[in-house]
Formats: C-alpha cells, structure tokens, sequence
C-alpha cells in the first residue's frame, strides 16, 4: 500500500470513528506522514517498527528543535496511528505500548480584565456594519467562552436569543449548550439588524456573522488581525488572540464563585485537568478567599 492510501484511509478513520477535530487530524496526518518517511529513509517496514526505532524518531525530532509540547503532540499521533494499523490487522503489535508522552511545563494564558475588555469593545466603530459585528463577536467569545473556530462557524440555527442560549459544535464535533448574557444578546441582535442587509452566497445562509464586502463567514486568521487591531486602539500592548477572550471568560467565573465543573461544562473540556489551569490563574483571588473566610486567619 502506498503512504497517499494508507494516509488516505487514516484519515477516514480519525473522521469517521474518532470525529477528530480538523486541526488535530490535520496535526495526526502531518506527525504520520513523517513518520513514514523516516521508516523509508531507513529501510523499514511498519511490521518491523520496534520502541527503539520510535526512541530514535523522536530523539531526531527533538535534535532539529522540535518543542516537548510538539513532541508530545506526535506522541500521541503515533499512537493513535499504531492502534489503527493494530485494528486494521496491519501490524501484530503496538510498537508505542511503551512509548512515553515527555514531560512539558505548564504554560499560563493570558488574561483580560474586564475594564480592557470593555476597552477593547470600546475602540470598535460600530457605526459600520463590520464594526457592529466584531463588537458582537468579542463579546460572544468573551460572555460565552467561545472558541474562535466556533464563533467562525457558528449558524442562526444554532442561536435561541428567546431561550437565551447558543448550540456549540466544539472539538470532535461535541455539541455543548451555553447560556448567553443579557449583553451578549442585545449586541448579538443589533449585528443581526444590519446582517439582514448582506446577501449571502450560496451555502452561507446560516452562518451568524458574515463579511459584507465578500458575503461569507469569516476565517479565523481575519478574527484574530481585528481584534489584535482593536487591541492596539485600545492602549493594550500585550500580545493577545481570541483565545485570552475565552481564558477570561473561564478565570472571571472562578473568581465569581462558579464551580470548576460547571466550568468544564460551559467551556467543553473533556477533561477536568484542562479546565484546572485556571485554578492557577486565580491563586491571587483564592488567596483572597481563604484569607478572608478561613477561622484561623479572622480576627
């Protein structure tokens, strides 16, 4: 079987039975693909594969510079690449039983406060249509924890502003319900006002915020420079990206009292550990806390 097939029916498979995310099937097919040709180079079959020959894989990698959070990444794309081959009857062992993720430091998003965020909605001209529908969409990803890639493509269907809550398809197609805030909704239906004037191309219809000038939903590349540019407008010099608008999100409700599983819920972390970062972010205002509630420390 050629690599073009066997990657071709790997990927079905991270679609069809793992409904992997598109990034992160994407990142599996790129780690797979230079895995095989690393076996080609050194003349070696997927049968003959060993722990070793994956050890001196990723020791390469990490050679050319390849950071432990990148390895960890083809670690586990090796994985899951082996269990398939495993269950495809293409190999009679799991070479990566033992193969280790290595170990990597925690890295701390940044954070907004809630006066730089009203900041940054603030330098928005919403005078324009494109400018109303930016101010809407930062305050999406802000008040409803959104991901970009979900708010690029989020659909009208998907939006109950009666019910006051949105229907998210998030990472590996989990759909997840967030509640939406009162501000959320009335930024949300003074865009949909100026929305009804853009008429749509074929098959954009449903998507919730569009490009006036080109009748399409946005890409995430052109969500990222607006809100970077209004960032700026708004004295912030710190590098940020929509993602500090759903960090922020997730570290004003811890300090608002929510509990971390809600949290999980609202964000769509399948695991509790992804969602405990933000215990970290919040040591100042838990320290609050103790120290202000705790009999030992009242006077």
């Amino acid at each position: 079987m050629t690599h073009d097939n066997l990657l071709g029916r790997y990927r079905a498979y991270l679609t069809l039975e793992r409904a992997m995310a598109d990034n992160t099937l994407e990142a599996y097919c790129r780690e797979t693909a230079r895995l095989l040709d690393y076996l080609d180079e050194h003349a070696l079959t997927l049968r003959q594969v060993t722990l070793d020959d994956l050890h001196r894989f990723t020791w390469l990698l990490a050679d050319l510079g390849l950071s432990p959070r990148s390895l960890a990444r083809t670690v586990a794309a090796l994985h899951t690449f082996f269990y398939f081959l495993l269950i495809e009857g293409m190999v009679d062992h799991d070479a990566t039983e033992l193969l280790r993720t290595p170990k990597y430091g925690r890295h701390l998003p940044e954070v907004l406060s809630v006066e730089e965020i009203d900041r940054i909605e603030a330098a928005i001209d919403v005078s324009t249509p494109d400018g109303q529908r930016d101010r809407a969409m930062v305050e999406m990803m802000y008040s409803c924890g959104l991901r970009v890639s979900e708010v690029c493509t989020l659909r009208l269907s998907d939006i109950y502003m009666d019910e006051a809550y949105l229907s998210v398809v998030g990472k590996g197609n989990k759909q997840r319900l967030v509640p939406m805030s009162p501000r959320a909704i009335s930024e949300m239906q003074a865009w949909l006002a100026h929305r009804t004037l853009i008429n749509p191309k074929a098959g954009e219809a449903d998507y919730a915020f569009l490009s006036a000038r080109r009748r399409m939903h946005l890409s995430r590349i052109t969500v990222f420079a607006n809100l970077r540019r209004y960032a700026e407008a708004a004295g912030i010099t710190r590098p940020i990206s929509p993602h500090t608008l759903r960090h922020s999100f997730a570290t004003h409700l811890l300090e608002g009292g929510a509990n971390l599983r809600v949290i999980q819920m609202l964000l769509g972390h399948e695991s509790i550990a992804t969602t405990d970062v933000y215990m970290h972010l919040a040591q100042p205002f838990l320290r609050q806390q103790i120290m202000a509630c705790f009999p030992r420390n009242q006077r």
